[in-house]
């Protein structure tokens, strides 16, 4: 092997950096390709995967958060300099802790940071897709860390959410996701840093999901878009592999395009001849380079290195890697004479593989589900287990319509509170329920199930309720504001409706498992059906915090 450890080389040049160095310049996007702020230069991708699985990490801690752990990334900056890196993408950070240190000696290093918005509990569930509350606090959260640091490139808003065609509809909730993260970035007045998507190559999907990521306002457009891909195995061309073909389909979008992941293991140990074709003549137009599947070796055997403790070895893919990644001299454009061909780009109409709307689900407001949930009489127990509400929607939802928490990202239908929690939700279809069957207290037992408040309606709340209507399907145009305060002492309950159930009431503890996605088994389709032809139960399955979908693409082990 070319390097066993770095144990010289790893000293002398990591305490030389040390030395703080200047912040790195800010990566702006302009067209589809990406340029250093400072002097316009174009910026290429050469990038590595960066994060271990979490079977060994803390007790309780679902993250093995990489940037937090300045013992390994002071150990592994020096073999990441070694293969020439200037990106690493980390699939999920940990936001209760600090990560100053990594990120600093990253920026030492030249480092840039694409870090994953979402967590292995805590990302949009492409069977159950919703956007709601609480992913947008997860989200923001990890905004707030990185803001500060011109060494983040740009943040993942998901990582192959849909993997096919059949669902190809969760893909409304992610681009719901990019636009209200890039509207708190602006709102907070941070630094424009942007938020893109990476998705999977999927044969079906592939250039339909590009455009609908890609099309659309500044506002609501991804800023770039990711790829994982895998089609170049063993010894390869440009048009054997596939390459060509993906290059001539995505030679028209309008924001930068690149690789999120890469690096077939089909043949072993790996060449990456790839490396030559993706960062030449032939793709540098259209391409921004990539980032390589992965740092650490782990039971996929996708590693560059192994690790044992503190000790690093480097193995045949590292030095192979290496060897190609230090040969490549892409052209480059400059800010100052480069004038994209292309800022729009139309989104993509239905068809058979795919069927998304453009309109996208509403953004999750915590004062509009505060204000309904003090406004409601009918709510359901404090005793009653999160893990049983699915009967009370089961069987409420086949009485009355439970539009206002629907959520369809194929017909673009979404309900005012669809973003709000289970519990919220159930608060809202209990109520209405209520109401239409007369509002006596024989309609809010549910075999002691529920229970009656003072229904208050607060000033600040009174013209937003007031327009997204009983039903729950109008968005309000104004702003609500909800006084904690206030409700905390005019919203008590004040009576129980016990008693034996009236005719046709299910009971909601008969004990079959929610689908609420708080809960950390995961969410369930619910197999009941609706008496209201529009509305599909599959989109009920109410979650305050959604289950997850892949965290990473290839081989990232999840506790």
């Amino acid at each position: 092997m070319l390097l066993k450890t770095l144990s010289t080389i790893t000293a002398t040049s990591f305490l030389a950096s040390l030395v703080k160095s200047a912040d790195l310049p800010a990566i702006e996007v302009v067209g589809n390709k990406f340029f250093y702020s400072n002097n316009g230069s174009q910026f290429y991708m050469k990038g590595i995967a960066y994060q271990a699985d979490t079977a060994n990490v803390t007790s309780g801690s679902t993250i093995n958060d990489p940037l937090a752990d300045y013992t390994s990334c002071s150990r592994d900056i020096p073999y990441l300099q070694q293969l020439d890196t200037n990106v690493i993408r980390v699939y999920a950070v940990n936001t209760s802790l600090d990560h100053t240190e990594c990120m600093n000696a990253l920026n030492d290093a030249g480092i840039y940071v694409i870090a994953d918005l979402s967590s292995p509990t805590e990302s949009i569930n492409r069977d159950s897709p919703s956007w709601t509350l609480d992913l947008l606090d997860r989200y923001t959260s990890v905004v707030d860390l990185f803001s500060n640091y011109t060494n983040v490139l740009g943040f993942f808003a998901g990582n192959e959410v849909t993997n096919n065609f059949t669902n190809a509809d969760a893909s409304a909730f992610v681009k719901a996701a990019v636009r209200d993260t890039k509207k708190y970035i602006s709102d907070q007045g941070y630094r424009a840093i942007p938020v893109g998507y990476s998705s999977n190559d999927d044969a079906d999907t592939r250039v339909a999901i590009a455009d609908y990521f890609a099309c659309g306002d500044d506002d609501v457009k991804a800023d770039f878009y990711g790829i994982n891909m895998y089609e170049w195995c063993g010894t390869s061309t440009f048009s054997k592999s596939g390459y060509s073909d993906r290059t001539k389909e995505f030679a028209n979008l309008s924001i930068p395009i690149f690789f999120s992941e890469y690096g077939c293991n089909e043949v072993s140990p790996r060449q990456f001849t790839e490396v030559q074709a993706l960062y030449g003549s032939d793709m540098t137009d259209v391409w921004s380079g990539g980032i390589v599947y992965m740092y650490f070796e782990e039971t996929n055997k996708y590693g560059l290195v192994s690790i044992d403790g503190n000790d690093v070895k480097t193995l045949d893919d590292f030095n192979n890697y290496s060897k190609e990644i230090h040969s490549i001299s892409p052209t480059s454009a400059n800010t100052k004479s480069y004038t994209p061909s292309s800022t729009a780009l139309s989104c993509p109409t239905s068809q058979k593989y795919w069927n998304v709307a453009t309109s996208l689900p509403p953004t999750p407001d915590k004062n509009i589900c505060s204000c309904m949930a003090a406004s409601v009489s009918c709510t359901v127990s404090s005793d009653v287990d999160e893990d049983d509400y699915q009967d009370l929607f089961n069987y409420v939802c086949s009485k009355v319509s439970c539009a206002g928490i629907s959520k369809n990202g194929t017909s673009g239908e979404y309900g005012a509170y669809s973003f709000c929690s289970s519990k919220e939700q159930l608060d809202f279809v209990l109520n209405f329920y209520y109401e239409a069957n007369g509002g006596s207290s024989s309609d809010c037992d549910f075999s002691g199930s529920a229970t009656l408040q003072d229904a208050t309606t607060q000033a600040g709340c009174a013209t937003a309720l007031s327009q997204i209507g009983s039903v729950g399907t109008n968005i309000a145009s104004v702003s609500a504001t909800f006084d904690s305060s206030e409700s905390s002492s005019s919203g008590k309950k004040t009576s129980s409706a016990t008693g034996k159930s009236s005719s046709g009431k299910s009971s909601a503890t008969s004990g079959s498992s929610s689908s609420s996605a708080s809960s950390t088994s995961g969410s369930k389709k619910s197999n009941a059906g609706s008496v209201n032809a529009k509305l599909n139960l599959a989109q009920v399955l109410l979650s305050s915090v959604v289950t997850i979908s892949l965290a990473a693409g290839l081989g990232f082990a999840l506790a």
